[in-house]
């Protein structure tokens, strides 16, 4: 059975062209275009990882929808996915001038597997996913 990977990005022109190329390679794709829609949609899909942007119906709205998923607390109605790897896909670091690294101790970041900006290569992301799916 393929994987399923979800793509949460506000970018449609970037979820369609990424959501051919991950269906070329063998997977399925289910594509939300809103954090909020994002979440909603994960409860039903469970998806086996999940491309997330940061900055869509606000400017942290994907590091919110990240947050969720890795809450962990029992009452957390996304405790089932707390475990999917997520892949941050994301122009911030163009438009804020911000850096962000998994390497930062001190890092704000939720707990994420990888950390990617745009425009992203796409055989680079398919060795991630690859790798984490």
């Amino acid at each position: 059975m393929a994987k399923k990977i979800m793509i949460v990005d506000d970018d449609k022109d970037l979820v369609a062209t990424l959501s051919q190329a991950l269906k070329v390679n063998g997977y399925d794709v289910v594509s939300a275009y809103s954090g909020t829609e994002g979440l909603g949609m994960l409860l039903s899909e469970k998806p086996d990882l999940v491309i997330l942007d940061v900055m869509m119906e606000t400017d942290t709205a994907g590091f919110e929808v990240a947050y969720q998923i890795r809450s962990g607390r029992p009452t957390s109605k996304y405790l089932q996915q707390k475990g999917v790897p997520i892949i941050m896909l994301t122009a911030i670091n163009q438009v804020t001038n911000s850096r962000f690294s998994l390497n930062d101790k001190e890092s704000f970041l939720p707990e994420i597997n990888d950390f990617m900006t745009k425009p992203v290569n796409i055989d680079d992301l398919l060795a991630k996913i690859k790798k984490l799916a």
